[in-house]
């Protein structure tokens, strides 16, 4: 097992995840990944998601891989 962190960024900011989670693998953690931009991209706020990117990095700090929020999206309509 295995901490990394969620780190969202745009161009205005950086929210960081101070608490991780704990994954068996690279292949877990991509999901989590994907799961993290969902809830967030689902939630009732008025933001834009598509500048957003999600850094996942091990306990380290060394970023691990991104996932730009607008994978998840699509095209605008």
């Amino acid at each position: 097992m295995a901490r990394v962190y969620f780190h969202c960024s745009n161009s205005i900011g950086v929210s960081i995840d101070r608490c991780g989670s704990a994954v068996a693998d690279l292949a877990e953690a991509k999901e989590h990944a994907a799961l993290v931009v969902r809830s967030l991209i689902m939630t009732p706020v008025l933001e834009d998601w598509r500048g957003w990117v999600l850094h996942v990095s091990d306990k380290d700090g060394e970023e691990i891989f991104t996932v730009p929020f607008a994978s998840l999206l699509g095209k605008p309509h």
